[in-house]
């Protein structure tokens, strides 16, 4: 809540007139608790998981109209019930275990000191937070999925969200309830590292989300602005991973593939794109020439 009752107070406290972008903000949260805001983040998750993969089920919808040539598994095919059902999934975990966890987990953001008030921060401090908030979940991230994919860390918690060998968008956060707790901990370590505004945080939340959709959308669209990071993984290079499911010990960067390429753990993932790169070359197997089908020779699972 801020400490202030109207925009002229606001502005003579910081010794300026109010931005634009203040000013909706003064207008929108002057009244409204702390608590309150931060619980806006439960909405942006619900909103998020329900309406960004919607776009990816019409793609699976209408494959035939030409959109089959961008599946990364063209094989797989899954019905609308089905994704609808993977659907439902999410929202039991989201009821029963992200939203109270958002909703008693409030006291750990006030100590971490993420503000509300005034000044809002600029695009650049925004922008250099989102960076910093990725690159330390990426890299935390990385070392606890190595963990998962372990005998016992597999058996126990991970194997759920391998239950999709073919990802879609609505299985980016399709697993066992301890691995949501578990990998909430990268999420919270940026933030509390670099604390920075609310607003920043919700977006945080917003664009993590989104990006672990779009990796797990198995699709490789060639007009995806992702393509342009430097370093960033997407959906082909997510997707490998899962295609060779629990004895993958490639590919398991969040986001980034620095890691996996510092510590060895792509050289699978490698080896599998140099076969497909030959077979392309040379004749044609399988599907593999319109640039989408995986062909996995025995020797790549080996090769991990």
């Amino acid at each position: 809540m801020l400490p202030f009752n109207t925009v002229e107070e606001a502005a003579t406290f910081m010794g300026r007139n109010l931005t634009v972008a203040e000013t909706l903000w003064f207008n929108y949260s002057a009244k409204k608790s702390d608590y309150y805001l931060y619980c806006h983040n439960i909405l942006f998750l619900f909103l998020t998981f329900s309406v960004v993969p919607l776009p990816l089920v019409l793609v699976e919808m209408m494959r035939s109209l030409g959109f089959d040539k961008y599946k990364i598994q063209p094989k797989v095919n899954l019905s609308l019930s089905e994704m609808f059902q993977c659907y439902k999934d999410v929202m039991r975990m989201f009821v029963l275990v992200v939203g109270p966890l958002q909703l008693v987990s409030y006291p750990s953001i006030k100590m971490i000191g993420i503000r509300t008030g005034l000044p809002l921060p600029s695009l650049w401090e925004i922008v250099a937070q989102l960076t910093v908030y990725f690159m330390i979940e990426d890299y935390t991230n990385y070392w606890i999925h190595r963990f998962l994919h372990g005998k016992w860390g597999y058996e126990k918690i991970h194997w759920v969200h391998h239950e999709y060998t073919a990802p879609i968008g609505f299985a980016a956060p399709y697993a066992h309830w301890l691995e949501i707790l578990i990998l909430g901990i990268p999420s919270f370590l940026g933030p509390a590292i670099a604390p920075g505004h609310m607003i920043t945080f919700w977006l945080w939340i917003a664009f993590r989300q989104i990006e672990a959709i779009e990796t797990h959308s198995g699709y490789e669209f060639p007009w995806t602005p992702t393509r342009f990071i430097p370093f960033y993984g997407g959906a082909d290079y997510h997707d490998y991973h899962h295609y060779v499911g629990g004895q993958s010990q490639s590919n398991f960067a969040s986001v980034f593939t620095y890691c996996d390429y510092i510590y060895g753990t792509d050289k699978g993932y490698r080896y599998h794109k140099k076969v497909l790169k030959k077979l392309k070359e040379g004749s044609k197997i399988g599907g593999a020439e319109n640039g989408s089908s995986y062909y996995y020779p025995t020797q790549d699972l080996k090769s991990e």
